[in-house]
């Protein structure tokens, strides 16, 4: 085809466009969104307490233990902060520099393991499609553990490919055995991630091949007598420790109640049936949902090749694994869609058939219509979600709103006319217009949302030097704390101004707790004046909320000296 020699140039230095297109889409969100709520700033807020306390054993947010996940995405943000930030530590984009860098390492592995089986210009256009994907531009941007694990995930899947297509042939030299431990190594990396997900991923696809061979031969290749040792070095020196921290408590809360409870049932109302993710692919896998069904449609059609039997394993396996799991988040499947993007990019490189099977073209043609409602929807939200939380829109927002549908819209028809490359090009430009737009342009001018910055920038105006922490009621999202400090306090009213009553100083009150908490200021003694008030939208409760910062004068505690 004549347009790949575009994509042939681009092949010569892939890591070089690789990593240049992902920080095009990536950094302007990644250092102009606040800190988000709630698992970014509890995780934020736990690694900056390791910084403050010296303990990198123990995981604790505020006063309580923290023991959903393990260890690992607190250590490299909390070396992320102590290399590039200063006390106190609560600027939020030396935490999320680790998913930044785990999301430009899925990317770049990708292409690696894409290698295995695919020229370079294919193997570029599956990275890219990855990595322009919302699902991981959002996990990159954010301080959380899932764009780092896709990276150990994807490099140890990589290895496993290799050792399978080897034993099938495809390759003329298995792995070596610095690679396999390298494999190994990213498995234990993935448990100090998040525990059993990586064994997960990687014993699903390996059992999904074993079956539909009906071949357990190739297993014996995995190196696991030198590499087992290589992941418990990894992994145990932590696990022991965090034991005898916790006396326990660690094993019994990410194991018996985390990860149990989301086995057995929806944990913490994230329930949802299967099918939620197939719902939610459009928007998710966007913009690579606009090759993804005529793209499983062509490898399931030639599954008969160890690479593509491979990737759709991978993906068939771990997708229903997800989907049965009744415990359901947007970003759980991630470990999916690096597969996906090579089926994607496969099927885009592959030369076309002609005719063209009818449900190819029905595939296609489904596909070119989810691609388009999202991307409808995204322009559309640039010019309709500001005006509702009161921001006005510079023209420029709206010319390039309009500029990004027409990249979007030609996408469409390129598909559609199966003009494939020039499709994918004019996508992904698309998507490193459009991303940079919402997070960095449009998402920062939504003042409302982002109530804790706003409290923060009171605080600093409306604290003196001599105040105790702050007093918080009815408004304890994670974010206040991380930006106020560690020794802030999130009570109901009625403990906050008992409180307040006895340290004075700064308390902020949200509407809905404001009665009981002057009730109990009064009652102890104490006696309060406003200084501020602040309206916004908590996101996280889906409502409107008012804080009223109160100045409390202590209640007195003079003695009466005893009789003589």
């Amino acid at each position: 085809m004549p347009d790949n020699r575009l994509i042939k140039h681009l092949a010569r230095r892939p890591v070089l466009v690789l990593v240049l297109l992902c920080l095009m889409a990536w950094l302007p969100g990644f250092l102009a969104l606040p800190p988000l709520d709630r698992d970014e700033s509890r995780f934020a807020q736990a690694s900056k307490q390791m910084i403050e306390t010296g303990d990198y054993v123990d995981i604790r947010f505020s006063t309580l233990p923290r023991y959903n996940k393990p260890v690992g995405i607190y250590w490299l943000q909390a070396a992320a902060t102590r290399a590039l930030g200063h006390p106190p530590y609560n600027r939020i984009w030396t935490y999320r520099l680790p998913s930044l860098i785990g999301g430009l390492l899925a990317v770049l592995l990708t292409f690696w393991c894409a290698r295995a089986f695919a020229p370079p210009e294919t193997a570029l256009v599956a990275a890219a499609l990855l990595g322009s994907t919302v699902l991981l531009t959002g996990e990159a941007d954010i301080a959380t553990t899932d764009a780092a694990l896709l990276a150990t995930i994807v490099g140890a899947q990589a290895v496993l490919l290799r050792i399978y297509l080897f034993a099938h042939g495809q390759l003329a030299k298995g792995p070596s055995l610095a690679m396999a431990l390298a494999g190994w190594a990213a498995i234990g990396a993935g448990i100090l991630l998040k525990g059993p997900v990586i064994p997960a991923v990687l014993a699903l696809t390996a059992l999904a091949l074993s079956l539909w061979d009906r071949d357990w031969r190739w297993l014996r290749s995995i190196r696991a007598g030198s590499g087992v040792p290589v992941m418990l070095a990894i992994v145990l020196p932590w696990a022991i420790a965090i034991a005898f921290a916790s006396h326990g408590a660690f094993y019994q809360r990410s194991l018996g109640h985390d990860f149990a409870a989301k086995i057995l049932g929806g944990q913490e109302s994230h329930g949802a049936p299967p099918g939620y993710y197939l719902a939610l692919a459009s928007v998710t896998l966007w913009p690579a949902i606009l090759f993804a069904l005529p793209a499983i449609r062509y490898a399931v059609a030639n599954r008969t090749q160890p690479a593509i039997r491979f990737l759709l394993a991978w993906a068939a396996s771990n997708w229903l694994m997800f989907e049965l799991v009744p415990t359901k988040l947007p970003h759980y499947i991630l470990p999916v869609y690096p597969a996906l993007a090579m089926v994607a990019a496969l099927w885009l490189m592959a030369p076309r058939a002609s005719p063209e099977p009818r449900l190819q073209t029905i595939l296609r043609i489904v596909s070119a219509a989810l691609f388009a409602i999202v991307a409808v929807a995204c322009v559309a939200a640039i010019f309709l979600v500001p005006p509702r939380f009161g921001a006005s829109e510079p023209p420029w927002i709206a010319c390039a709103a309009v500029i990004v549908g027409a990249a979007l819209l030609a996408a469409t028809v390129l598909q559609i006319r199966q003009s494939h490359v020039w499709a994918v090009v004019a996508t992904t430009a698309g998507a490193l217009a459009l991303y940079p737009l919402l997070t960095a342009a449009v998402a920062p001018r939504l003042a409302p949302l982002w109530m804790s910055e706003s409290i923060a920038a009171h605080l600093v105006k409306d604290r003196t030097a001599d105040d105790p922490p702050p007093v918080l009621a009815g408004y304890a999202e994670p974010s206040a704390v991380f930006l106020l400090g560690t020794e802030t306090q999130l009570a109901t009213g009625a403990h906050a101004g008992q409180t307040a009553a006895l340290q004075g100083g700064l308390a902020l009150v949200e509407d809905h707790e404001r009665k009981h908490f002057l009730g109990a200021l009064y009652t102890a003694g104490g006696k309060e004046r406003t200084v501020d008030q602040l309206s916004g939208f908590d996101y996280s409760r889906g409502r409107s909320v008012h804080v009223t910062v109160y100045r409390v004068t202590p209640a007195r505690t003079d003695t009466v000296p005893p009789p003589e």
